[in-house]
């Protein structure tokens, strides 16, 4: 349909959620169709190695939603440095430069500067207006926090999960806040499907 329209393939890029079933068909795309795919509703690294083994073109971990969680869990406040959402996409990104994946790590869903300044350096950055805003009036510097180079000492073992669907499922579920928030996106996601195909019946019947 794109295609139809003078739209090429390359400018096309898939959001789907990071389940095992969302994981396969983005390696189906990326593979046999050459379409490129964006894995959201990304909150464990378990998730994240699959989505990189798959060749997904980009991948979305969820910083902010991470951090409401283990607030709501623990009842306590973390610094920037402790924030749990921050330290996940900091494991993400070290292992992919690690091991040489070629994924883009988009960092998203953010609360406060703090947590994108703790992940200067990052592959890509999905940051609200006001929060640019933030950034853009502060005049505190931003040191670079991640980098490529610095994963060469680091000591990360390789696993895998792509063609193994019982340990990916048995790993992913010993993550409770990772199957918690990944119901509760799809449940949304879900939602807003039924509202989307409400209005647009109605425009069609118009």
């Amino acid at each position: 349909l794109y295609k139809q329209e003078g739209i090429s393939k390359d400018r096309v890029l898939i959001k789907l959620a990071s389940t095992w079933e969302g994981i396969q068909a983005a390696h189906e795309l990326q593979h046999k169709h050459g379409v490129n795919c964006n894995l959201t509703l990304m909150f464990s690294l378990v998730q994240a190695i699959a989505g990189a083994e798959a060749g997904a073109y980009l991948i979305s971990p969820f910083v902010g939603r991470i951090l409401d969680w283990y607030k709501a869990a623990t009842k306590k406040e973390y610094t920037k440095e402790e924030d749990p959402g921050v330290k996940s996409v900091q494991q993400i990104f070290n292992y992919y430069k690690k091991h040489g994946y070629n994924t883009i790590v988009m960092g998203a869903s953010f609360r406060t500067i703090g947590e994108i300044t703790e992940l200067a350096g990052c592959d890509y950055l999905t940051i609200a207006p006001n929060l640019l805003e933030q950034l853009y009036n502060g005049q505190d510097p931003v040191p670079k926090k991640l980098a490529a180079e610095d994963t060469t000492k680091l000591d990360i073992p390789k696993r895998s999960y792509l063609n193994d669907e019982p340990k990916f499922r048995f790993d992913f579920n010993e993550e409770t806040m990772a199957v918690h928030k990944l119901s509760e996106g799809i449940s949304k996601f879900a939602a807003d499907a039924v509202t989307l195909k409400a209005g647009l019946k109605e425009k069609l019947q118009a």
